[in-house]
């Protein structure tokens, strides 16, 4: 089995060698690359050629000059990846969902010994081209999403009046249903019809800077101007601009939002 180390940490890389050695002996590392760039020109010059061409990949997701799955956007790659990386599982789960593994650092024997495992088992691994490629592009989709941080809506375009205009997440002070209509209210008291349900716009916001209260009520931080006890081991909110709504923070909301409220 010849392989290929993608690891920009030198005591990272020759543990993992050494590991390696353990519990594959007959595994053969071919080279130990650091970078994107200096992964992209050895691919280039050594997978064309079945000597030297690498089985298997052991590629550490942070490098010198970038996350890894830059690679895949310079080259395209045809052998089979078994990510390392420092992630959390949670943060890594589509590495499960796309049937490509993981190594969480530092690395055991027996985890590396079942990755190896399963590169070996699948056959799909063993055949290069199209299949792999394609799972390596589905993880790197969610790789990305995982690792970028998430854009959360900036402004919304809605009807006031007659006219249509753009208000910014700052202006908002807090989303509510009433009539079955969903509703802006602005920090300076204007109302307008959104065209999202709650549901959607709490996925849309800012989590730090929008908290859902209820199901009617999705409220911001700064339009909280008071916070009384309530029965039934509940909250009562009075919030700016007034509105003529109880708003009452739900019993299952209520641990969340003292989290929320004391970031």
């Amino acid at each position: 089995m010849k392989i290929l180390l993608v690891e920009d940490e030198d005591i990272a890389a020759k543990k993992l060698i050494k590991t390696l050695s353990a519990v594959e002996p007959a595994a053969m590392v071919l080279a130990v690359t650091t970078s994107v760039r200096e992964t992209v020109n050895w691919l280039q010059d050594h997978s064309l050629n079945q000597q030297t061409a690498p089985d298997l990949i052991l590629m550490d997701i942070e490098l010198a000059d970038g996350q890894s799955f830059q690679i895949f956007e310079k080259i395209e790659v045809d052998v089979p990846v078994i990510f390392t990386t420092s992630y959390d599982e949670y943060a890594i789960k589509a590495f499960k969902v796309n049937s490509i593994d993981y190594l969480l650092k530092p690395i055991q024997k027996d985890e590396l010994r079942a990755a190896l495992n399963k590169f070996t088992s699948q056959k799909m691994y063993h055949a290069k081209g199209t299949e792999a490629s394609l799972k390596v592009d589905n993880l790197l989709k969610e790789l990305q999403k995982q690792l970028l941080p998430k854009q959360y809506r900036q402004r919304f375009l809605v009807q006031y009046a007659s006219k249509l205009m753009s208000v910014d997440t700052h202006q908002i002070a807090y989303f509510f249903t009433d009539n079955r209509m969903n509703q802006i209210r602005t920090t300076d008291g204007k109302k307008m019809i959104v065209d999202y349900s709650l549901d959607e716009l709490e996925e849309m916001l800012d989590p730090d800077q929008f908290f859902r209260v209820s199901r009617s009520f999705l409220i911001s931080i700064e339009s909280v101007e008071q916070v009384q006890t309530y029965f039934g081991n509940r909250l009562t909110l009075r919030l700016k601009p007034l509105l003529d709504k109880e708003v009452i923070v739900s019993r299952e909301k209520l641990t969340p939002f003292k989290e929320w409220m004391g970031k």
